[in-house]
């Protein structure tokens, strides 16, 4: 089970998250639609070990985030281009997820990424092409709980086409416990103070193996 217990983040003095805690069971899909500027984000960099909250605390199965070695959470962003090191040449970045060559070519042919782009640096990609490498390392760790915020964002419609097929097809990442947007609590879902409604059904999301990777554009 994911967990955070009484998550609490302020940024400039402002809360943005406020005792929030939630629970997410092995094998649970769950959704959070918000407006814009409300704690989506924060919360989701809370849950995958990127951001510290000022309170509260971060559980997988009863144990606190790894500080060190693969995180059973991964997040896959908005914003490739603040996740990947700059510094670091595609292929070494995609290796970095641990997984083996023969499933980094899997995933590389699932999500279309080119063997050209792999000598390349990040400010030499497109957004949506460094979004494919982002997707393919998270899916290359086998997490535990894969969070995926807005990740269709850098994606044209041909590329969301590609991996709806996937999902399809059956391919991809191993199946696992899966997290779009998370929010908590059994019964009705909880309603966000400025709007938002925290669903366990809403958008149906979209799934490449297992994994609720919640493409909002792309249509069944």
């Amino acid at each position: 089970m994911l967990e955070g217990r009484h998550l609490s983040v302020a940024f400039d003095g402002r809360p943005v998250l406020d005792d929030v805690s939630l629970a997410v069971a092995s094998g649970e899909r769950v959704q959070l639609a918000a407006p814009s500027g409300t704690g989506k984000t924060t919360l989701c960099r809370v849950l995958a070990g990127y951001l510290a909250p000022r309170t509260g605390e971060v559980l997988v199965d009863g144990s606190p985030l790894p500080r060190r070695g693969p995180c059973p959470v991964q997040l896959i962003g908005q914003h490739p281009e603040l996740t990947l090191d700059p510094r670091m040449r595609m292929a070494a970045s995609l290796a970095e997820c641990g997984a083996s060559e023969e499933e980094l070519g899997r995933l590389r042919e699932l999500l279309g990424i080119r063997d050209a782009w792999l000598s390349r640096y990040p400010h030499e990609l497109s957004g949506g092409e460094m979004q494919r490498f982002c997707i393919a390392r998270a899916l290359g760790a086998h997490p535990s709980y894969l969070i995926a915020d807005e990740v269709s964002t850098m994606l044209d419609a041909v590329t969301q086409a590609q991996i709806w097929q996937a999902r399809r097809r059956g391919r991809g990442a191993r199946h696992g416990p899966h997290l779009r947007l998370p929010f908590p609590g059994p019964g009705r879902p909880p309603r966000h103070p400025r709007g938002g409604v925290a669903s366990r059904s809403g958008r149906r999301p979209w799934i490449v193996r297992g994994w609720a990777l919640a493409f909002p554009a792309l249509k069944p």
